[in-house]
């Protein structure tokens, strides 16, 4: 019986042992299509916006395409606020409208019923965060500064239940803010 070359058995036997991880990762891909599984779509140009960012981060698409009169009121707040050494730091911000409904099914998953789940995350078609109408302020002594000088650049809490989500109400300026919603429930442009 002839031999076979040692070089030859060697590159056999290298096939051999990465055939099996290819195998694996094929079926892995194959079984989480069947299951409808994707990786978390969670980069930033959906909207995710990673730990660290502030209101002037313009790389950043969950900032950069946030409403510009909303961009620019939290711009001049920030400047505002960095005087008395607090920094504005964006939690999240705009939104693809496939990132809200990823959010959504978390929530759904996360309280166990649509209705709880509305309390907290509103879907693509309603959410102000979609049409960069909205954003969340991250660190409490941000909302705190918010809290107490917002109105002044028309930043308004919307939200009883969120005290980190923030929208543009120009009237705030000379009139205040107006009453908050409980949660988002309680909010007419949820019932749509």
């Amino acid at each position: 019986m002839p031999r076979t070359p040692a070089s030859a058995r060697s590159t056999a036997t290298r096939r051999v042992r990465w055939l099996p991880g290819v195998c694996l990762m094929a079926v892995i891909a194959v079984i989480a299509a069947v299951l409808g599984c994707q990786a978390p779509k969670s980069s930033a140009s959906f909207g995710f916006v990673p730990g660290g960012v502030t209101v002037f981060d313009d790389a950043i698409p969950g900032v950069a395409n946030l409403d510009p009169g909303l961009l620019k009121a939290l711009r001049q707040a920030a400047t505002a606020a960095a005087d008395d050494g607090v920094e504005f730091y964006v939690n999240s911000g705009w939104r693809s409208p496939e990132y809200q409904d990823q959010l959504l099914r978390k929530a759904i998953a996360e309280y166990g019923s649509e209705e709880e789940a509305a309390r907290w995350v509103a879907t693509a078609t309603t959410s102000p965060h979609v049409s960069g109408e909205a954003v969340d302020i991250g660190r409490s002594a941000a909302t705190a500064w918010l809290s107490k000088h917002g109105a002044a650049y028309g930043l308004c809490q919307t939200y009883d239940n969120e005290p980190w989500h923030y929208e543009l109400r120009t009237e705030a300026a000379t009139s205040g803010c107006p009453q908050m919603y409980a949660d988002p429930t309680h909010d007419p442009r949820m019932q749509q």
